[in-house]
């Protein structure tokens, strides 16, 4: 078993020590170490006194088991929303449930970061401008989707529309019921 890589360890840290509520939240299970699972390989790390993470000792048994399907990486970038329904917990329940927190709500704050560089201004018009940039892309990426499908459904039909489909269903239902009618009249004529 591996530990995680100590830049994972640096930017991990680095979020909890910007959310004073993350390390409250974790300094009751100091001590407490935690497995991630993926199915090319486990990382390991335990949760030190003052609620930040640090490398698992090679001989700890994790209390939480964080399995993770193959297409994590692809889940990810559907959001971490996506990531966390494919997640399994196993272990201790409240530390389980910490970890869980922790992995719903844990977010950078950019803002805060860049401010002592640039100053509170330039840090707070950076990330708006950062964070319409990256609304506008996933709005025109929805736009194209929606353009993709109607495409496909209206004008070169590889997709069968929603209402078709439930149409054709019924038609092969009621045609299956009047060949079911029409067989037990055969069986009576015979």
């Amino acid at each position: 078993m591996r530990v995680l890589p100590a830049p994972a360890f640096v930017a991990i840290n680095h979020l909890l020590e910007q959310a004073t509520w993350a390390r409250v939240k974790l300094v009751p299970f100091a001590g407490h170490s935690a497995q991630i699972r993926l199915p090319f390989m486990q990382l390991a790390f335990r949760v030190t006194e003052t609620g930040t993470l640090a490398a698992a000792p090679a001989d700890a048994v994790p209390e939480v088991v964080i399995s993770l399907p193959a297409t994590a990486p692809l889940l990810a970038l559907q959001g971490k929303d996506a990531l966390l329904r494919a997640a399994r917990l196993e272990g201790s329940a409240d530390f389980a449930q910490a970890l869980s927190d922790l992995m719903r709500n844990l977010r950078w704050d950019a803002e805060e970061d860049l401010s002592r560089w640039l100053g509170d201004i330039a840090a707070h018009r950076l990330v708006s401008g950062a964070q319409a940039f990256v609304a506008k892309q996933h709005q025109m990426a929805m736009a194209l989707a929606e353009n993709l499908a109607e495409y496909f459904t209206e004008e070169q039909p590889m997709i069968a529309r929603r209402a078709a489909i439930a149409d054709f269903s019924v038609t092969v239902d009621h045609l299956r019921d009047d060949v079911a009618r029409l067989e037990k009249r055969l069986d009576r004529l015979r």
